[in-house]
């Protein structure tokens, strides 16, 4: 394969998203063939000093490798973007915290210490990462991950509720399967006729009202982020973990409750600092974009150039210049 090739490879496997396979079948090699020149060149490209510089809010999140085995046993990668950018900056392998620690410690405590903010969902370990490696970031909790739990819970509650009163799933007869959609719906949204039924169908299908009541926490928790007062913030959502931990409340209010109040200061945080793992999540999309035109991967060398090739934002004007690995 002559160089001039080598580097066009690059660019169509790295910068567009085919597949290898589609590329080697367009000029009649092998696929070892291509996808070593993609390593050999994209490697260098994306390991370019220069690639990307002071970060100041950095994101961390999770998204799913590969199944192996015949148990489908999942590996996880981890995302380390720049949020601030909306820049991919490197994929390490598993979701604990040894590996973002070590990538981090690679960049230098004077690197770290420019972090300004840490955005992460509601994850134990990336919280350590964060707390460890980078102390004078402000860690903020992302709405959508705090806003998604809220849902999954008043969800949980409605199935059990669902459960206890007539003993089986949810059937599209049921009230409470009938009104599922109408309780994720915003409030706001809810118009006069979608109100009245969704009351209805609680009235029918929740004798305890213990759905109404993780409905209404769920809007409670949606309401934190209709102001931006940060002092207010961690107020309301102290007083609302402290009241959601009640034992007349069901027991997702109360798992919900606890939570908030595990992570107060970084739910808070976000009426300050107005960051989120939005742009996380935007990586996440486009590596899964790459998993599909790819087919999946079993080799996280692959997996990662691939996916900072595409998603990381490397000077492509450097591919006509740089020597191959």
């Amino acid at each position: 394969m002559t160089d001039r090739a080598g580097r066009w490879i690059t660019a169509q496997v790295g910068r567009c998203a085919r597949s290898v396979n589609e590329v080697a079948k367009e000029l009649g090699c092998d696929w070892h063939t291509v996808n070593d020149a993609v390593v050999s060149y994209g490697g260098a490209l994306v390991d370019h000093p220069d690639r990307f510089g002071t970060v100041e809010a950095l994101g961390l999140d999770e998204v799913l490798m590969v199944r192996r085995g015949p148990w489908r046993r999942q590996e996880f990668s981890t995302q380390i973007v720049d949020v601030g950018r909306g820049q991919l900056l490197d994929v390490v392998a598993g979701r604990s915290a040894t590996e973002p620690m070590a990538w981090l410690a690679g960049r230098g405590q004077s690197w770290c210490d420019r972090v300004r903010f840490a955005t992460l969902d509601l994850s134990g370990p990336y919280r350590k990462v964060f707390t460890l490696m980078t102390p004078r970031a402000i860690q903020v909790a992302d709405p959508f991950h705090l806003v998604r739990l809220a849902n999954a819970k008043l969800d949980e509650c409605r199935r059990r509720v669902q459960n206890d009163t007539l003993g089986h799933r949810g059937r599209k007869a049921d009230p409470l399967y009938r009104c599922r959609r109408l309780l994720t719906k915003a409030e706001e949204r809810l118009d006069e006729g979608g109100r009245t039924r969704l009351m209805g169908l609680l009235r029918a299908g929740d004798p305890r009202g213990d759905v109404a009541t993780m409905w209404q926490a769920k809007e409670a928790v949606r309401e934190l982020y209709s102001h931006g007062d940060a002092d207010l913030a961690l107020e309301w959502v102290s007083q609302l973990s402290q009241d959601l931990q009640d034992r007349v409340y069901p027991v997702e209010a109360r798992s919900l409750g606890r939570t908030l109040g595990n992570w107060r200061h970084e739910i808070a945080a976000w009426h300050g600092a107005h960051v989120s793992n939005g742009p996380t999540e935007a990586a996440n999309n486009l590596i899964k974009r790459v998993k599909r035109a790819a087919f999946g991967f079993r080799d996280f060398r692959n997996y990662r150039i691939r996916a900072l090739l595409y998603a990381g934002k490397p000077d492509w004007s450097l591919l006509g210049s740089i020597s191959p690995r």
